[in-house]
């Protein structure tokens, strides 16, 4: 069932906690994953989807209501609600995790941003998240909860524009060689690309502010989502190693190399 866009605009922004990307990327002694005893921050594409929700209330002014962020992982995911908060959220919803819990796949992400999205009082008019996340790199939350919901969606937006008066949004999109610009209904799911904006610096004023932000913490019994993975990973490791290469000194010794390494011409 589609709720009717309210007059003000409510937006959920979901975040997720993931390893930072300057981090080099280890696979851990068992073979299980990847090294997490790193450092981590809020994944980029979805700092993106911050800046953009804090960027509409500026542009639109008091047509929206409130921004409200999401985060679904481990305790120490308070640290990337509290960032979103700084930006300019006013409030947060934390489903937390066990953290030896295995990080939840994309569909029970979105069941779970469903069942946030039915309990909130006041109707999601807009949801803006990160097209992907930079460590599963799946890209596909967003769709499933578009599906999940019946909404219209937009992803890899690069622009967005709203119109609350008709309940519209037109958004041009990333696609292969180009743009497309389309225009949705509210309630929309929009998935934020690259080139949408450049997040801003939370400062030391907002950071204080931050911490008397109100955060509702829920868990996946409060929501009545299955957090149990579907798919089992067998094993992971790295790509083998380049090894130098060497240097030639005439055509022939190059021709021989080659067929020494089983290399012959078409």
């Amino acid at each position: 069932m589609r709720p009717s866009p309210s007059r003000l605009l409510n937006i959920l922004v979901p975040i997720k906690r993931a390893v930072d990307y300057a981090v080099k990327i280890r696979v851990n002694p068992q073979q299980t994953g990847i090294d997490t005893n790193v450092k981590h921050s809020m994944n980029p594409f979805d700092e993106i989807a911050v800046e953009e929700a804090v960027r509409l209330r500026d542009r639109l002014k008091t047509e929206v209501k409130q921004i409200k962020t999401v985060s679904i992982g481990p305790p120490k995911s308070l640290d990337v609600l509290r960032q979103a908060l700084a930006m300019g959220a006013d409030s947060a919803i934390h489903v937390e995790v066990p953290e030896s819990s295995p990080a939840p796949e994309p569909l029970a992400v979105a069941k779970a941003l469903q069942a946030i999205i039915a309990r909130e009082k006041e109707p999601v008019d807009m949801v803006i998240l990160g097209k992907q996340a930079i460590d599963d790199d799946s890209g596909v939350t967003g769709q499933m909860l578009a599906g999940l919901l019946g909404w219209s969606q937009a992803t890899f937006a690069s622009k967005v524009e709203v119109d609350v008066s008709k309940g519209e949004v037109t958004v041009t999109r990333e696609i292969d060689g180009g743009g497309e610009e389309i225009r949705c209904k509210l309630p929309v799911i929009i998935t934020t690309d690259l080139r949408l904006n450049e997040p801003r610096y939370a400062s030391l004023p907002n950071i204080m502010k931050a911490k008397k932000k109100p955060v509702e913490k829920l868990n996946a019994e409060a929501l009545g989502v299955d957090f149990t993975p579907q798919l089992k990973t067998l094993k992971i490791s790295e790509p083998p190693k380049r090894v130098g290469g060497g240097k030639v000194t005439s055509v022939q010794e190059l021709v021989a190399k080659l067929k020494e390494a089983g290399i012959t011409a078409v």
